[in-house]
């Protein structure tokens, strides 16, 4: 096994002396734990350090990998510019990454740079790596940033690096750079979450169990609400060590600053073909969604139809003979819904009818929302199984003069200035006030927060 062992590590700026100027002394704890996994990665002389950083450059849809022999960086943002970085990146690891991406269709590699210079998130561990290593020169480093992309895509992403790290011979030490919950002292600089402590008593103890099948578990939006910075960082090491015995340690965790700062470290062992995370994750949903669209109501099952057929054939539907009247003889705006894995893939949808029928209506914005909404690439063939599709047939709009006439839960909202107009559904997970509601119609028709609006709302009977 050619990594050597694993990290999950805060990167609070403030641990550094020079940035703290004391401050740091209020996590003593985690300094002290970051002082001794700095030590032992001293003593296991790895070649390359792999970091995965939330401060890296980062996209919706694609993994962004550091280009280039080398990069540099300085917490000069932090009132510290003396601190400074200069590193060698490993091109050839790199560019194996990279091949295995592009031969699997993966979305990683080195477009898209944006700012070469060192992030936090990558700085901070190696403040303490290079006082270990005293006067001799830091290993070759590969930097990796996160993605917006589901979290089994994070521990493909490990995966792919593990293969890449064999494939070269590299001895390798994987650093997961991210703090914890943000949100867990009401007096902290981010406030108080119910969710902050939970998150982190959570995450804590599957690190202690090295049970990282869980890490999946953590939904997007209670994740959103804890504010953790590091899940996805920790994902993508968990995929590193795929298939694979670990021995984990737990070293510290704080949250003295309402900061969750959490050290673990982690030694892979022999094979172990009970610890393939995503292979057992992806049997378990498919066996849950298997034959789920033939007992869907006639709704759910012509847009999972009409979905399959144009994914697979690049064909559209015509109108099924066995379809109820209400889908035949009514016409009604209606929105298609495409998740997988938890995430939204797709949703296209009309306010009102644009068609002879109802159920031409669902047949064609299904067909839009698989294929043409532009926020996603279109799905493949290989997604069918892991995809869950819900039908919102709207009611009429009505006029409202206040934003007290809406609840999240029940209605939907329409905000309009001129031409510009923005839709909103109802109960949406992560939606939680009518205020967000309003602002996230208000961002899609691009209606400035401080421009006068028309406001509608209307019911949806959902179709799941």
């Amino acid at each position: 096994m050619s990594i050597l062992s694993a990290y999950i590590v805060p990167h609070p700026p403030m641990i550094v002396p020079e940035v703290g100027r004391g401050g740091e002394k209020q996590i003593e704890k985690t300094k002290a734990s970051y002082v001794q996994i700095a030590e032992e990665i001293a003593r296991l002389e790895p070649e390359t350090i792999m970091i995965t950083s939330p401060h890296a450059v980062m996209y919706r849809d694609w993994f962004h990998i550091s280009p280039g022999k080398s990069a540099k960086g300085s917490f000069a943002q932090f009132r510290a510019p003396g601190v400074r970085f200069e590193v060698r990146y490993d091109t050839e690891l790199v560019r194996e990454i990279e091949r295995l991406a592009g031969e699997e269709e993966f979305p990683a590699g080195t477009d898209g740079e944006r700012d070469p210079a060192l992030d936090h998130g990558t700085m901070v561990p190696l403040y303490f790596i290079r006082q270990a290593y005293a006067d001799k020169p830091l290993p070759m480093i590969v930097r990796i940033g996160l993605s917006g992309l589901p979290l089994e895509d994070h521990y493909r992403l490990g995966q792919l690096i593990r293969y890449a790290v064999e494939a070269t011979g590299r001895r390798i030490v994987f650093i997961a750079s991210g703090d914890l919950s943000h949100k867990l002292q009401k007096d902290g600089p981010y406030g108080f979450a119910p969710e902050g402590p939970v998150y982190d008593a959570r995450l804590m103890d599957v690190c202690s169990r090295a049970a990282f099948g869980e890490l999946f578990d953590f939904g997007e939006a209670f994740c959103e609400r804890a504010a953790e910075c590091g899940h996805r960082s920790f994902v993508v090491m968990a995929g590193a060590l795929d298939g694979r015995k670990v021995e984990a340690e737990v070293y510290s965790h704080e949250d003295v600053t309402g900061v969750g700062y959490g050290i673990c470290a982690f030694h892979p062992g022999p094979p172990d073909e009970e610890r393939r995370f995503l292979d057992s994750r992806w049997a378990a949903e498919i066996s849950r969604l298997a034959g789920r669209w033939e007992t869907s109501d006639p709704w759910v099952r012509l847009a999972w139809q009409s979905v399959e057929s144009y994914v697979t054939k690049r064909r559209v539907i015509g109108i099924p003979g066995d379809l109820p009247d209400a889908l035949l003889r009514t016409r009604a705006g209606a929105f298609v819904s495409i998740h997988e894995h938890g995430q939204l893939r797709g949703c296209i949808g009309t306010i009102a009818p644009v068609r002879d029928s109802l159920a031409e209506e669902i047949i064609h914005n299904a067909v839009s929302a698989c294929a043409r909404d532009p926020r996603f690439d279109p799905i493949r063939p290989d997604e069918l199984p892991f995809l869950e599709i819900s039908v919102d047939v709207l009611g009429a709009p009505e006029e409202i003069q206040s934003k007290d006439d809406l609840d999240v839960k029940r209605y939907g909202v329409i905000v309009s200035k001129g031409m510009r107009r923005g839709l909103l559904l109802p109960d949406l997970d992560g939606v939680d006030t009518v205020e967000q509601q309003i602002s996230i119609a208000r961002h899609k028709a691009g209606i400035g927060e401080g421009e006068t609006i028309r406001l509608e709302r209307f019911e949806v009977v959902r179709h799941t």
